[in-house]
């Protein structure tokens, strides 16, 4: 907790964006927004997306759409791919099939595994072709082997 509280003296936005991680469990939204938004402002995408889920969720702040839709795209542009996904779902909700599309391959790139799903779904009933669901699947199995490392997979099997 020490080397954190260092980082967020420094302005780090990774360690800002925890430290409201850490407010939001407490339940201290109030103050887990503060920190999202210190860290937003920074250009931490993660933050930019809790942002947006506690506009969604009215946690430490008034339920507000229209910021919910900017912290989200903010999140998207700076490579969440969750946030890819939600704007997916946003378009497919507003009959934007193309521009759905578009986020959930993007999202199937970043690794996300529902945006992929959601495109199975989509070619299954014609809505994407066999070459852009296969790029997708193509992007999505390079961006899991690149998380993929021996330390990681002996962290993992530690944990079970």
């Amino acid at each position: 907790m020490k080397n954190i509280m260092k980082r967020v003296e420094a302005n780090d936005p990774v360690a800002l964006c925890q430290m409201g991680r850490e407010r939001y469990e407490e339940g201290d939204y109030n103050g887990a927004f503060q920190y999202w938004t210190k860290a937003a402002g920074l250009g931490n995408a993660e933050a930019h997306y809790e942002l947006s889920c506690s506009y969604a969720e009215g946690e430490g702040v008034e339920i507000d759409e229209e910021k919910r839709v900017y912290h989200l795209e903010h999140a998207a542009i700076g490579g969440n791919p969750r946030a890819r996904y939600n704007l997916g779902c946003e378009e497919a909700k507003n009959r934007r099939m193309d521009r759905a599309i578009k986020h959930f391959i993007i999202a199937a790139n970043l690794g996300h595994n529902e945006s992929l799903e959601v495109l199975k779904n989509f070619y299954a009933k014609g809505h994407v072709s066999k070459d852009d669901f296969a790029a997708a699947l193509r992007g999505h199995q390079a961006a899991v082997d690149a998380t993929k490392s021996p330390q990681r997979e002996m962290a993992f099997s530690e944990k079970i």
